[in-house]
């Protein structure tokens, strides 16, 4: 497995201070984010998803704690639209040029807007998908947030 990936590629290029962590990915898992949380031995609030959606039919990204979910209505609020709707798997790879289970907020191939779940802020340090299935990147998630170029807002249901 790769360390470099267009994510840890550009969070290198923004001159953040990340550490890798390469994991057993089990592709049967029903959380992703749960799963890589327990075979790092670490907190899933502390382990971000990334997930793609749309508002208003235009693409977003939303980070949130792996043990939580997102609530579209609070979504579509977060980006002045009326309505959201979580991307179909092949929409958000196209979008992203990851495959699902590997999707990062950094160095997607197409630049959406992006929102990181306010709560996950708070933390120290926080764990996130670094482009590939089985990485994932340790860092502080306002070099996180900057990083993704992205806003913080209250999205959780």
């Amino acid at each position: 497995m790769s360390k470099s990936t267009r994510a840890t590629l550009a969070l290198s290029a923004a001159k953040v201070d990340f550490e890798v962590l390469i994991y057993d990915y089990n592709p049967d898992a029903d959380r992703i984010g749960i799963q890589a949380a327990e075979a790092i031995g670490v907190s899933p609030s502390i382990v971000l998803k990334t997930l793609m959606a749309e508002v208003d039919g235009k693409a977003v990204c939303v980070v949130v704690p792996s043990d939580r979910e997102v609530s579209m209505k609070k979504l579509a609020t977060a980006f002045k639209g009326k309505s959201a709707n979580m991307m179909k798997p092949p929409a958000a790879e196209k979008v992203t040029g990851f495959v699902v289970g590997g999707i990062s907020p950094f160095g997607q191939k197409k630049k959406v807007p992006t929102v990181f779940e306010i709560e996950a802020m708070a933390h120290d340090a926080v764990f996130m998908n670094g482009g590939q299935r089985g990485l994932q990147v340790r860092l502080s998630p306002e070099d996180a947030r900057k990083a993704a170029d992205a806003f913080a807002a209250s999205v959780i249901a």
